[in-house]
């Protein structure tokens, strides 16, 4: 990371005169950080971890020894679990993936430009894996178990469709479709009230289907139908 780059996510424009010294000293603070964490184990120097490059620094270490790599095997193991079919093992892998989460990405980091890119994608990352499980336990006929977590998630994003289809669905198969249907106008409500839209085709699709008491969203497993799969896709 080039020394000005690291300026510019400190002190955004501006940075003060004695920007480069504090920089300095900065990195001297979290190569003693670097040092205690390895304790004893290690055989160089923090400096071997965190180097002096031409220009800046550079933190080399083995990818594969960072949580952000451990979430995105995990990740990847769980989809291609369950584009083989075997979604125990996927849901299996999302949850492990999910569970190397401790609250919001960098939460206790200072973030300007480039920590708070990097921010926005782990985050986005993340709901896409809880999605992704969410699908898969819904493919496996656990829809009762995950009503109390989709219940907290819609409320925390009251606009994102494919929570509340998921919601929608858990709900129609735990017996409780006048709920599922209450939720789809609670949806549509915010998302008049927010944005002057109304809720996308898929999910007026399957508002209707559990209108109809289309069978198809009943069933689990991949051969849900397209009205009913809305939520699955």
């Amino acid at each position: 990371m080039p020394v000005p780059a690291l300026m510019e996510e400190l002190w955004g424009t501006q940075p003060p005169a004695s920007a480069l010294t504090t920089l300095q000293t900065y990195i001297l603070q979290v190569r003693r950080g670097i040092t205690v964490a390895l304790g004893a184990s290690h055989n160089g120097p923090a400096k071997d971890v965190l180097r002096t490059c031409y220009g800046g620094y550079l933190l080399d270490v083995d990818p594969t020894h960072t949580d952000v790599y451990a979430f995105e095997r995990l990740a990847e193991e769980g989809k291609r679990a369950c584009e083989r079919g075997e979604l125990d093992l996927a849901s299996a892998r999302f949850r492990q993936a999910l569970d190397l989460w401790r609250g919001d990405a960098l939460v206790d980091v200072h973030a300007g430009m480039r920590i708070g890119m990097e921010v926005a994608r782990l985050e986005e990352s993340r709901l896409g894996v809880l999605e992704a499980r969410m699908e898969t336990d819904l493919r496996l006929g656990r829809h009762a178990g995950l009503l109390p977590e989709l219940s907290a998630l819609t409320a925390r994003h009251p606009m994102h469709e494919n929570l509340w289809a998921q919601f929608m669905i858990a709900l129609h198969r735990s017996g409780r479709t006048s709920q599922a249907l209450e939720a789809f106008i609670k949806l549509r409500k915010t998302l008049v009230n927010e944005l002057g839209v109304e809720p996308s085709a898929r999910l007026q699709h399957l508002q209707h289907a559990i209108l109809r008491a289309d069978p198809g969203i009943d069933r689990n497993g991949p051969e849900v139908p397209a009205a009913a799969s809305v939520a699955l896709a």
